[in-house]
């Protein structure tokens, strides 16, 4: 009911822009080009063991900062469809061209149950949507696969540091029943909205590797994207 309400009321009541605050629309042509920076590789420091290749569309500050908490926190829905162009980008930036591999199967990090249920949406699932829909049509095969599970209560990471958020999330997810067999049905992507330190990605890469045993997903062919990243972590690639 939640989720509904916020999509109506953002249609009816006059909206500004996701970014910078410029009213009569929900994302003006200024910031929605901060999102078409160019995807690259991008690393954490220090980075967690475990963590596949990761792609961002943009750095995380000034208006794709603003953007994604609009999105996450305020429930500026309307906002999915462009956050979900600049995931799309990454998402090919990573995957590059396999021929007959199969589909992308975009793979969402959930966020907290609580987090959820506060927030009335989850992110993350939101945004690997609209990024399949872009991907689609631009004729690139893909689905969206939510097969990752929380099976224990972790903490909210705001305020955490690198080592403390890997050992929050250890052991944190799983893969639910019946999902190893969709995981080898094409090239798994991990997918987020953002990375910080890479604890919520690594984590989500070993929950995919366990499921499958022996034969399931290689850990060189595993990849991951995310709309944006911290500056530091595009800084420390180019080096």
């Amino acid at each position: 009911m939640r989720r509904w309400w916020r999509e109506i009321v953002g249609l009816v009541l006059p909206v500004a822009c996701g970014g910078c605050g410029s009213p009569r629309t929900e994302l003006c042509r200024s910031c929605a080009a901060a999102l078409e920076a160019g995807p690259c590789r991008v690393r954490p420091a220090p980075e967690p063991v475990g963590l596949p290749v990761v792609h961002a569309a943009a750095p995380y500050e000034n208006a794709v900062r603003a953007m994604l908490l609009a999105h996450k926190e305020r429930g500026a829905l309307g906002l999915a469809g462009a956050l979900g162009g600049a995931l799309a980008a990454a998402v090919r930036a990573g995957a590059g061209h396999s021929g007959d591999a199969g589909p992308l199967l975009l793979v969402p990090v959930p966020s907290a149950r609580r987090a959820t249920a506060r927030r009335g949406h989850d992110p993350a699932r939101r945004l690997a949507v609209a990024a399949t829909a872009e991907l689609r049509r631009g004729g690139t095969r893909a689905r969206v696969l939510a097969v990752l599970r929380q099976r224990r209560a972790v903490a909210d990471q705001a305020g955490l540091g690198a080592r403390d958020r890997q050992t929050n999330l250890a052991g944190a997810l799983v893969v639910a029943d019946g999902g190893r067999e969709l995981l080898g049905a094409g090239r798994v992507v991990l997918v987020d909205d953002l990375l910080t330190t890479g604890a919520s990605l690594a984590e989500a890469a070993r929950a995919v590797r366990a499921s499958g045993g022996p034969d399931g997903v290689p850990a060189e062919a595993l990849r991951a994207a995310v709309v944006a990243a911290s500056p530091a972590a595009f800084e420390i690639n180019r080096n």
